[in-house]
């Protein structure tokens, strides 16, 4: 769901300082994603064509339907109404979430990821392999080559890797 900013309606600008954003805007969230029973994922903002998007990312464990996006928007926009963003966007950060946190890495612990480094390492820039653990700031996987340890800092970004086999014969006409 996506509503402009009341502020850049009205023509008024303000920058949002990347510390507004984490120690004011994210507390903000966070203790509503609390009162309505969701994790809080993630909040950022992103500079697009068309202005500043200020993205909330919700889940649970059953998952987030388009009613609690909305139920979380209608309550989160005014509390939202003084910062500089020119949409907000509420949403599940989908199947493929980006592990970022601990807790995340916990969660994906034994699955199949993907890690993708900001420079190769022997050779290879992106790396697959099963979740072994989060060790001493490095990211344990088991590949078929055997165990690789990645420095956290070198991975631009790691994420669960989709398996869609099977995913055409689901029937979704109900």
């Amino acid at each position: 769901m996506t509503a402009p900013c009341e502020e850049h309606r009205r023509g008024e600008e303000r920058t949002m300082p990347k510390a507004e954003l984490t120690v004011v805007v994210e507390p903000k969230c966070q203790r509503l994603a609390d009162e309505l029973g969701f994790e809080l994922v993630d909040v950022c903002l992103d500079k697009e064509g068309a202005g500043k998007y200020l993205r909330i990312y919700i889940d649970r464990p059953e998952g987030i339907s388009l009613d609690d996006c909305e139920r979380y928007h209608r309550a989160i926009q005014p509390q939202l109404e003084s910062y500089d963003y020119d949409f907000l966007e509420v949403s599940s950060p989908g199947v493929d979430r980006p592990l970022k946190k601990d807790r995340d890495f916990e969660r994906a612990l034994g699955s199949e990821v993907e890690v993708k480094l900001f420079k190769a390492m022997d050779g290879q820039k992106v790396i697959t392999g099963v979740l072994a653990g989060l060790e001493n700031g490095e990211i344990v996987l088991d590949t078929p080559a055997g165990e690789k340890r990645i420095p956290r800092k070198q991975a631009a970004l790691v994420k669960p890797v989709v398996d869609m086999e099977g995913v055409e014969s689901v029937d979704l006409s109900e």
